[in-house]
């Protein structure tokens, strides 16, 4: 009877043993094909191991032996484990998933650490009873305790890492705020992230510190975000003048978008000045120093044509010794260039001079228009000092037709008829021009009613040349009509517009 229970005990352990190790390797190998889990020889020694540790337990084989077999069993299935994370964690949900690599180094990181907690426990769980591994267990302490402090800068980098892999507060190409600098992101890595400033100097920030800083995205959501300068103006000025004139100068700055418009601010009233913001968009930061150049100069130039005041501080006495033109130096060119022009070649030259001082000089920077097409205007200019383009828009792009210099007159069409500007003018750098306005024109014409069919004549010409019907100063009969019927118009309309 003793034999046969024998028997079947060790008949009752092979089946174990056999159906253990071949329903262990069926698990993998579905696991390999529908999941694509990269299992290999150590999956194989697992389930053998497997199969042994189930039969000696199934066969009573003394403790010592079965705890052995366990060891081994823990041991190898780091294997199992390290294959699952693989494939589960970082191929399918980080890399197909959130569409982040995950470099070897870390897989083989978290391997090294799944099979260190294993080999830990197998020896303080498994061992800690026997006196000979006593030695092991306090040297595998102290060396863990060691290898943490040497190991935890890197360690920290690379968790931040993850979590900035995961989160993507950032990608390569955005612009950071991040302490005091303003940086474009150039490479993130697993250890630290490398920015370019606007002067080309590199940053090379661990991301265990990055993280654990504010960090400012300048283009998440999206590229658009607003900038802000600001500036002081005299307490005398009315804001809402202040505001149009900061506004003004901000749209037609370089870089500063027309969509969201911009916007100013009063913030302030300080010591001697009140003092406003210009809140404005802009789609590319790696451009914010011209742009602020850009804003910071037309302010100037809109503020000085406007006769408003950026003040010194009250504390501050200014003594200006600079030798400033005197206005008769002025007005005498402005005089000297109004006689060489065809509109003014008849006025006399006290005419002349009360049309001269009864019009303003203003001052435009490098790349500001003097005028745009499709605005209204009841002004024209003569070009006193400069040189400037003349731009119209066709098929939605400006096409250049024409320069203006020293003594050259424009948007005249506007002010004597009404009609809008037909072109745009932009300066090609610092410009001064005479602004006739339609008041001063009108003291003129009422004065001097001989001029307006001189006007009407000259328009008349400017419009047939515009047209290309003058050629080689010959003219046909049915040329020669057409330039009545335009001086008959013109004079009809600027009689409209002036009320003669």
């Amino acid at each position: 009877m003793l034999a046969l229970a024998e028997t079947e005990q060790s008949v009752a352990t092979i089946a174990v043993f056999i159906v253990t190790f071949l329903g262990t390797l069926a698990l993998g190998r579905l696991l390999k094909r529908r999941a694509g889990v990269p299992f290999g020889i150590f999956f194989q020694l697992f389930a053998l191991t497997l199969a042994f540790y189930t039969a000696a337990w199934v066969y009573g084989l003394e403790l010592q032996w079965r705890n052995h077999a366990g060891a081994a069993l823990v041991l190898l299935s780091t294997a199992v484990v390290i294959a699952l994370v693989d494939r589960y964690l970082w191929d399918l949900y980080f890399e197909q998933g959130r569409q982040t690599v995950i470099p070897k180094f870390l897989r083989d990181l978290v391997a090294g650490v799944i099979f260190l907690i294993a080999l830990l426990l197998v020896l303080s769980v498994g061992y800690h009873a026997q006196s000979q591994l006593t030695w092991l267990l306090s040297g595998s302490g102290l060396a863990a305790i060691i290898l943490a402090f040497a190991t935890q800068n890197l360690l920290g980098g690379v968790i931040a890492g993850m979590s900035v892999q995961i989160n993507k507060p950032y990608k390569v190409g955005d612009w950071l705020h991040v302490g005091e600098r303003f940086a474009e992101v150039m490479e993130i890595n697993w250890r630290s992230s490398r920015l370019r400033t606007n002067d080309n100097i590199y940053l090379d920030i661990p991301n265990n510190e990055i993280v654990r800083t504010t960090i400012v995205n300048l283009h998440y959501p999206t590229n658009l975000h607003a900038m802000r300068v600001r500036v002081g103006i005299d307490y005398n000025v009315p804001p809402n003048r202040v505001k149009d004139a900061l506004f003004r100068a901000a749209m037609s700055a370089k870089n500063v978008l027309p969509e969201p418009p911009v916007r100013v601010f009063l913030v302030d009233f300080s010591d001697y000045s009140m003092i406003y913001e210009i809140k404005f968009y802009l789609g590319d930061h790696s451009k914010i120093n011209e742009t602020n150049d850009s804003v910071r100069t037309n302010v100037w130039y809109e503020l000085k044509r406007q006769n408003i005041t950026i003040p010194f501080p009250i504390r501050t006495l200014e003594i200006n010794r600079r030798a400033a033109a005197k206005p008769h130096e002025q007005h005498g060119r402005a005089r000297t260039i109004l006689e060489g022009e065809p509109l003014f070649a008849s006025l006399a030259e006290a005419q002349l001079d009360d049309l001269i001082r009864a019009s303003s000089t203003l001052r435009f920077g490098r790349g500001e228009k003097l005028i745009e097409q499709g605005a209204e205007g009841s002004s024209m200019f003569v070009l006193l000092h400069g040189t400037a383009h003349v731009s119209v828009a066709q098929n939605g792009a400006m096409i250049r037709v024409g320069s203006l210099r020293m003594g050259d007159s424009f948007g005249e069409m506007s002010l004597l008829t009404g009609e809008r500007r037909s072109a745009t003018v932009r300066a090609e750098d610092d410009c001064e021009v005479l602004e006739i306005s339609k008041p001063a024109m009108a003291a003129l014409l009422r004065e001097a009613p001989e001029c307006v069919a001189q006007l009407s004549e000259l328009l008349a010409a400017r419009k047939m040349e515009t047209e290309g019907l003058l050629k080689d100063a010959q003219q046909s009969p049915g040329e020669e009509t057409r330039k009545r019927e335009y001086r008959a118009t013109f004079l009809r309309r600027v009689r409209s517009v002036f009320e003669l």
